[in-house]
């Protein structure tokens, strides 16, 4: 492992951080849906013969959806160069790269739980979350 090392001690101390930009980057993420699914439908009724407008009525909401991509990408890359792994947007799953007892494991967090309290191994995955050891808390 090349990247970045964290201590339970290191990692709680980011979570207040990585929780408000994590949710500033679900909330990006619905808005993002909300006007997909507004997009679609009014290409639906375009689409159907429905006049919605004579210019380009689809040009506003597309621009938008852009730019909020872009917005995504770079929350994303600002949780990303903290040297964490963020596994899912939905239920807030960050990873913590570290090393227990030797071996090299990823703390593993999820919003919602007041602290790291559960690792697992590099290729476990969120199913193989053990609760943390005395000795790395």
């Amino acid at each position: 492992m090349t990247e970045k090392l964290f201590t339970v001690e290191q990692a709680n101390a980011l979570l207040p951080e990585l929780m408000r930009e994590l949710e500033a980057l679900q909330e990006t993420k619905r808005r993002f849906e909300r006007e997909y699914r507004r997009l679609r439908e009014l290409k639906e009724l375009s689409g159907n013969g429905s006049a919605v407008r004579s210019d380009d009525p689809f040009f506003e909401l597309e621009a938008n959806l852009e730019f909020m991509q872009l917005e995504a990408r770079t929350q994303i890359q600002s949780i990303q160069m903290k040297g964490v792994q963020l596994k899912d947007i939905d239920i807030g799953l960050i990873d913590f790269p570290a090393r227990i007892r030797g071996k090299d494991v990823l703390l593993c967090w999820r919003q919602g739980e007041p602290k790291i309290m559960y690792y697992h191994g590099l290729f476990d995955g969120y199913a193989g979350r053990r609760p943390l050891p005395e000795e790395a808390e």
